[in-house]
């Protein structure tokens, strides 16, 4: 049975989000260590998402509320996020609808900008970490790795996306009006990883021509030499924070990047070189020659404003920073309430086939289960007939022609049964396939764990 727990900005908060992406890494592990039936997990942890994809080994009818319950203890002490919270806060997702949800999300159906091509990856990665600490499974590889065919699919079949629309992109578009002239702009991009190219590529399709990098873990030298712009030393980063006209971060480190007193330490710096060197304007109003520390000069509706987009989860930029003159911060849940979700809605084509696409999974699961009782019958029929060729042997009353007629007409008698039983595992009546084998041929046999539809187990679609 196929299980997820889903938080995601339709079901709750920003803080709880950003709570959740600290430990992300080691909920999987956490997860299947409480629960014997739980035999695989990948945890899909995004800047808006947070989603536990559980594969669960009981027999059908089975409730999985005791190994829900146990997941939401392994997620509340991998990320600290209290049990009591999760489940007021995670949905519940299982049986064949699991694979309709993960086919939408990676589709980009379920994110802040509907389309958004980011979630693919995100969702690929997911599953590689998955195997690095093994906590995956065969079914939950089987449900990823149809997530990604399906994901190909409608990109490649329908409108959806085509425009490059992005989580990154709309925070450059609600950004656009702060910015008179991209070409000017000063930019600095911090971090070298989740949305870092995608940033770099937005901007300069903006028109951004001024764009340096630096890297809280130092690789910002190997970035910039592969995307041709200047990379900045750790020694040079509070100057270049503070003189920058844009920041926009998308860091994974989990401590803030861009605080109020660097930007203050930054501007510090820079004012003292500046003295050091011969003025070229007079000193502002209100601030003594040669004082780097005095108090800030009022901002003027006209001057140049400093932008700050933060797209990190945890937080890349501490608050503090609106305390500053002149500081707009433009961060996640900020972007998250300005999404024109309306304008960007999915074409219903998309839809379309994501459901087919789940079906078709759920179905092909389906027939599945039933793959031990038809390779039962099939055991015993040619049994049956190996028996009798080898009676027939013995009596010398054998050739190779009559052989190949007897098995030949065991696989034609064998065809109904076989149709009939992928007939009955899509319609969910296995049972009736099962009794009519014990019926006609004394055949018993007990099938594995098969998805469960939310009447079977008699819970709503919610951990709460």
């Amino acid at each position: 049975m196929l299980i997820c727990l889903s938080a995601s900005h339709k079901n709750s908060s920003f803080d709880v989000l950003e709570r959740l992406s600290v430990g992300a890494d080691d909920a999987a592990t956490g997860i299947l260590e409480r629960h014997p039936a739980l035999v695989g997990a990948v945890v899909v942890a995004t800047c808006n998402r947070f989603e536990a994809y559980l594969d669960l080994d009981e027999p059908t009818g089975t409730s999985p509320l005791s190994a829900v319950r146990a997941a939401i203890d392994g997620v509340s002490a991998s990320t600290g996020v209290a049990a009591e919270v999760l489940r007021d806060t995670l949905e519940l997702v299982h049986g064949n609808t699991v694979a309709e949800h993960l086919f939408a999300v990676t589709s980009g159906l379920e994110s802040v900008v509907v389309g958004e091509g980011e979630i693919a990856g995100q969702v690929r990665r997911s599953l590689e970490q998955a195997r690095q600490v093994g906590t995956t499974s065969p079914e939950l590889e089987r449900l990823f790795q149809r997530a990604s065919q399906t994901s190909r699919g409608i990109k490649n079949r329908t409108g959806i996306g085509a425009a490059g629309r992005s989580l990154v992109r709309l925070a450059l578009e609600l950004a656009e009006s702060r910015i008179p002239d991209w070409t000017e702009t000063q930019v600095l991009l911090v971090g070298t990883g989740r949305y870092a190219g995608a940033s770099l590529a937005a901007l300069r399709d903006l028109g951004a021509e001024n764009v340096r990098v630096y890297s809280p873990s130092g690789r910002a030298r190997k970035f910039a030499s592969s995307h041709q712009i200047t990379a900045v030393a750790e020694s040079d980063f509070a100057v270049a924070a503070a003189s920058a006209d844009l920041i926009l971060t998308c860091t994974t480190v989990e401590h803030h990047v861009i605080t109020a007193a660097l930007l203050r330490a930054g501007r510090a710096q820079g004012g003292a070189q500046a003295d050091a060197a011969p003025p070229a304007t007079p000193c502002p109003v209100g601030e003594a020659p040669g004082s780097s520390l005095a108090p800030e000069a009022p901002v003027s509706p006209e001057a140049p404003q400093r932008l700050i987009i933060d797209l990190g989860l945890p937080r890349n930029v501490d608050p503090d920073v609106t305390e500053l003159a002149g500081v707009e911060l433009l961060d996640l849940e900020t972007i998250r309430i300005h999404a024109p979700l309306e304008e960007l809605n999915a074409t219903s084509d998309a839809r379309l086939l994501v459901g087919r696409a789940a079906r078709k999974f759920s179905a092909v699961a389906e027939e599945q289960s039933l793959a031990p009782a038809v390779v039962a019958l099939r055991s015993h029929i040619f049994g049956i007939l190996d028996a009798e060729i080898e009676r027939a042997r013995r009596r010398s009353d054998s050739s190779e022609q009559t052989e190949a007629a007897l098995r030949h007409l065991a696989s034609v008698l064998l065809h109904t049964p076989m149709v009939r039983s992928r007939e009955l595992a899509r319609a969910g009546e296995q049972a009736a396939f099962l009794t009519g084998l014990d019926a006609m041929f004394g055949i018993q046999v007990d099938l594995p764990a098969v998805s469960a539809t939310p009447d079977d187990v008699g819970i709503a679609p919610t951990a709460s």
